[in-house]
């Protein structure tokens, strides 16, 4: 996969296979022995010559223009840092099947499960090679049979298990939801993933009421600013949400009640100050000590939801220590902890509801209802283009972001591109200098420890002669 071009996907191979099995069958069989006919005249034979190689061209037309389609797409080489996602370009015309529709990509949205993914941390993901991506949204440009209930030229928002980090899609209709009159493509791309999983989880599982309270770890990603604004949907829920406290302006703006700075503060302690009871509903995507800390934050009849494991998540590349301390300090329950406590504990995974079409829908249904109503609204944080997937990576994973980062398909102009290659050499001459900064001070470092030891020497020379003589003295008083 280093190269340009990806290898073509397993639905072209098919497609190419089934173009070559009528050529490979129109092979003339051993003709029977027939009288001999007189020969046409030459005419008559050029024009028969012509007609059949007319014909012999004619199937030829459309697998070579198939050939010729391709698009860009983004692959995940093999796990690691943001360098292992590269933007490659696919050749050949992916094939419809029955009950799929191909979609021209928009704008696609970035999840933290696609940074775990990275790092190999995402079981939903197949092995690299892979192109990764949840979320997309875009235009209908073809349909395949018993697709009833789209068009070509919808403006459609998908969902799927992966695979949708690339410029044209085949996905099952049932993956695809119709765009409201209105809605941008970065904001239909920001509202399957984040917003359906808010709200499985506070009304699914949760039966958020009104007057009742919710902690929000993560409260400026896109999960947290889905769920504040859910909770918005209820009279008079109270909103704990966790976060930098640069970040606390916007999200208080957002509907959090108590921003709490889990950085400087113990979030805990916090919560306990404003609500001693404790909190009806927890949203835990952080997994490890903080799933504990979480369950005993819940007051009785309260309900703990755990969706994630990002205190796994620590640097570009996967962080051996920071897993198993993560998976060491995993929560487990006794039912009968349960049954005392009067508590419940929850496990949401988006990624394995794939098949569920019924149940996602219902919940996309719900969430576009409150979109038209103007209660939710997605609030997009960075637009990237395919070419800068690394810096929309690094933006999220360093937790830089308030709302959705968003990866567009359009290519990057010249411009920008020049100014991105300047902007690499610049960081590689600073890296450089830094690098050359560092070996100058380890040399200087050296330098000084070799003159420390050569005066230590000298120091000890001294101190040898010195006994030299107390020595010589003490001889001499003795002669004497």
């Amino acid at each position: 996969m280093s190269g340009e071009d990806a290898p073509s996907q397993q639905q072209n191979a098919d497609e190419q296979k089934q173009q070559q099995q009528p050529q490979e069958n129109t092979k003339p069989a051993e003709s029977p022995k027939t009288e001999n006919k007189p020969e046409p005249p030459p005419a008559e034979a050029a024009a028969a010559a012509a007609a059949t190689a007319t014909a012999a061209a004619a199937p030829a037309e459309k697998p070579a223009e198939e050939d010729a389609f391709s698009y860009r797409a983004l692959v995940l080489t093999g796990y690691g840092g943001y360098d292992k996602v590269k933007l490659q370009v696919k050749k050949g015309k992916p094939a419809l099947k029955a009950g799929e529709v191909m979609v021209r990509v928009r704008a696609c949205g970035l999840n933290f499960a696609d940074l775990m993914a990275r790092q190999g941390l995402y079981d939903r993901l197949p092995s690299p090679p892979v192109t990764p991506g949840m979320e997309c949204s875009g235009i209908i440009e073809a349909v395949g049979e018993e697709v009833t209930d789209r068009k070509v030229g919808d403006k459609v928002m998908v969902l799927n298990r992966s695979g949708l980090w690339q410029e044209v899609v085949v996905v099952a209709a049932t993956h695809t939801f119709l765009m409201p009159e209105g809605m941008s493509f970065e904001e239909a791309a920001a509202l399957p993933v984040n917003y359906i999983t808010a709200y499985m989880m506070l009304f699914d599982f949760g039966h958020l009421r009104p007057n009742q309270s919710v902690l929000i770890h993560m409260a400026a990603g896109g999960v947290g600013i889905a769920a504040t604004q859910l909770c918005k949907t209820v009279k008079d829920v109270t909103v704990f949400g966790t976060a930098s406290a640069a970040k606390h302006e916007v999200i208080s703006e957002g509907g959090v009640t108590h921003p709490i700075d889990y950085r400087t503060r113990d979030y805990v302690e916090e919560v306990r100050k404003i609500s001693p009871k404790g909190l009806d509903i927890v949203l835990d995507p952080l997994g490890g000590s903080d799933t504990h800390k979480g369950y005993n934050l819940l007051k009785p009849m309260g309900k703990l939801i755990s969706y994630g494991a990002a205190n796994m998540l620590s640097g570009q590349k996967k962080n051996l220590f920071a897993v198993a301390k993560t998976w060491y300090q995993q929560f487990s329950v006794h039912t009968l902890s349960l049954i005392q406590g009067n508590r419940s504990v929850c496990g949401f995974h988006l990624g394995y509801l794939d098949t569920e079409t019924e149940l996602l829908t219902m919940a996309m249904n719900a969430v576009l209802d409150l979109y038209h109503q103007g209660k939710v609204k997605p609030r997009i944080d960075s637009t990237y283009h395919l070419e800068q997937v690394g810096d929309a990576m690094r933006r999220m994973q360093e937790r830089n972001n308030i709302g959705k980062v968003i990866l567009i398909t359009e290519p990057m102009k010249e411009e920008p591109k020049k100014e991105e290659a300047k902007k690499d050499e610049k960081e590689k001459k600073e890296d450089k200098k830094k690098e050359d900064k560092k070996k100058e001070d380890k040399k200087k470092e050296e330098a000084k420890k070799e003159e420390k030891k050569e005066e230590k020497k000298k120091e000890e020379a001294k101190k040898e002669d010195k006994k030299a003589e107390e020595k010589k003295e003490e001889a001499k008083k003795e002669e004497n």
